[in-house]
Order: C-alpha cells, then sequence, then structure tokens
C-alpha cells in the first residue's frame, strides 16, 4: 500500500469508528498530517496536528515535561508517550499519532543512530502504545517517508 492509500484508509477507519485523529509530529515536519489532508473529505475526521520540532514545542504545546527531554531526550520511548498523551488531551481527537526521531543526516549517535525513530500512539480509553523502528540510513527523505508509512500502518492497527 502506498502512503496515500494507507492515510485514505485510516481516514475511513476513524470515520467508521466516529473518532476524530490528531498528530503531533517532530521528525516528520507535519507530513503525516499533510498526507491525510491531502486526501478530500479528511475534514470530517481531522482535528489537528501539532509539528513540534524543538524540545520547547513539544513542552508549549503538547505538554511534554522537561525532566522527561532531559532524563531520556526527544528521541525516546517517554518523550513519544507524553507527545501523544498531549495531542489527545489537548484536542478533539480520539486517536493521536506521534513521532520523534533522527531523520539525519547528521545528529545521529551510537546510542540514537540515525534512522532511530519512536512512535506512540493514543485511543481514547486504551493504553499508549509506543514502539521504535530503525530505518535504514537510506537519506532523510527515505527515513521521513517510512515514518510517516509506519505512523499510518500503527494507527490502523490501534483501530483494529
Amino acid at each position: 500500500m502506498t502512503n496515500s492509500d494507507l492515510a485514505n484508509a485510516l481516514l475511513q477507519a476513524c470515520q467508521k469508528r466516529g473518532i476524530m485523529l490528531a498528530t503531533a509530529e517532530s521528525c516528520t515536519g507535519g507530513m503525516i498530517i499533510a498526507a491525510l489532508t491531502d486526501i478530500a473529505g479528511s475534514s470530517a475526521v481531522v482535528d489537528r496536528g501539532f509539528i513540534t520540532y524543538s524540545n520547547e514545542a513539544k513542552m508549549d504545546m503538547l505538554g511534554v515535561s522537561a525532566a522527561t527531554l532531559d532524563a531520556h531526550g526527544a528521541v525516546s520511548r517517554e518523550t513519544a508517550i507524553e507527545m501523544a498523551t498531549g495531542a489527545l488531551t489537548r484536542s478533539r481527537a480520539g486517536l493521536t499519532l506521534a513521532v520523534t526521531g533522527i531523520a539525519g543526516p547528521g545528529g545521529g549517535s551510537a546510542e540514537k543512530p540515525v534512522g532511530l525513530v519512536w512512535f506512540g500512539v493514543a485511543l481514547d480509553g486504551r493504553p499508549i502504545v509506543a514502539e521504535h523502528q530503525l530505518f535504514a540510513d537510506k537519506g532523510r527523505d527515505f527515513i521521513r517517508r517510512e515514518t510517516v508509512r509506519q505512523a499510518l500502518e500503527l494507527g490502523l492497527q490501534a483501530l483494529g
């Protein structure tokens, strides 16, 4: 499936369940919300997208704690969970998709290499799902497109 197909399937799944959707994006810079809103009729389901590239934006817009960022960094399970939670509580959405990662070409380390992305998925009334992927370092565009694909797939999985 293409990212467009996945976005369309996710919108239909949300519409079928009667829930709104929001995103909280760092490394993708709005590509997930763009994939969703590229589709006509998406306004029936899409509430908003939080583009929180800086740590300050994560704290201000989503309520990610400074303590979490200090202890674990922006690219971490804990931050992805707080991003997903913040998007859920600060929107009308019943499903939120959060991503934070290192798209490269720089910024990686031995502990957190280029291609590492953490995902947080919050579905109202359910435990938050957090997982990570280490995408091949085939360039920034590749990592960001694969992050969008994975986030859309995780949203579909959350909805069953």
